[in-house]
């Protein structure tokens, strides 16, 4: 799968827009303790090149990434793109689909029964902002060191990482609760490493709630509308 990764970046332009985007980081003065890259990706295209493939990234975006992230990875380290890389796990990488197969199953419908949304795979919604929040920040990323001095991993390469991932909560990211694999003490944050992004909740409600307003009738005695939250980051 990494060899048709790599041939599909290649062919579909995103090869140059990852290089160029690694020459940002390259040249900025600035510490990361997390890499975050975004790349678009036509599925039908990738279905073409490899079927197994292209239904992964649409059944399994996060265990695809990782695909994508290591195949990143190699490239940086072959190239020289960014000299202060140092491992994989700091590399974040997330799949931005041009678009979804025209399919029921790839609709979320949150007014239609039974919910069986237990995925984490892609999928298309349509609703009405009824309201937003304000753009606030939240942590991409985050480098941990041990807080006993003695222990090898209270210095030097990026040992503990935490990476922001779609649908986990502020804390999964930052707390104080984490401790060493080698000497079990608490680990500690390298706050001049932290990657902060924008996040912003928008709360929504489906499209349908348009026939209740217009004013057209339902078979049905009674119906409730329920918004829901969206969180853009």
């Amino acid at each position: 799968m990494r060899e048709i990764v790599l041939v599909y970046l290649d062919r579909s332009g995103g090869l140059q827009k990852f290089v160029h985007d690694c020459k940002k980081y390259n040249d900025s003065k600035q510490s990361y303790a997390v890499y975050r890259f975004i790349i678009s990706i036509n599925p039908s295209d990738i279905a073409e090149l490899d079927a197994t493939l292209g239904n992964y990234i649409l059944h399994n975006p996060i265990q695809a990434a990782q695909i994508f992230q290591s195949v990143c990875f190699i490239a940086i380290k072959t190239l020289s793109l960014i000299e202060q890389l140092q491992t994989e796990a700091q590399i974040s990488i997330l799949l931005k689909p041009t678009h979804l197969p025209p399919l029921p199953s790839y609709v979320l419908s949150l007014s239609a029964f039974p919910f069986n949304y237990t995925s984490q795979r892609f999928y298309m919604s349509e609703g009405i902002a009824i309201a937003m929040g304000t753009v606030t920040k939240y942590t991409q990323g985050a480098r941990f060191l041990c807080a006993e001095e003695t222990c090898p991993f209270s210095e030097g390469r990026f040992r503990y990482i935490r990476v922001h991932m779609p649908g986990a909560t502020e804390s999964a990211t930052v707390r104080n609760d984490f401790v060493c694999s080698l000497c079990s003490s608490p680990l500690q944050e390298d706050m001049k490493f932290r990657v902060l992004g924008d996040k912003q909740i928008v709360e929504m409600i489906d499209a349908k709630v348009l026939n209740a307003l217009k004013g057209y009738s339902s078979d049905k005695s009674y119906f409730r509308i329920q918004t829901f939250t969206v969180f853009l980051r």
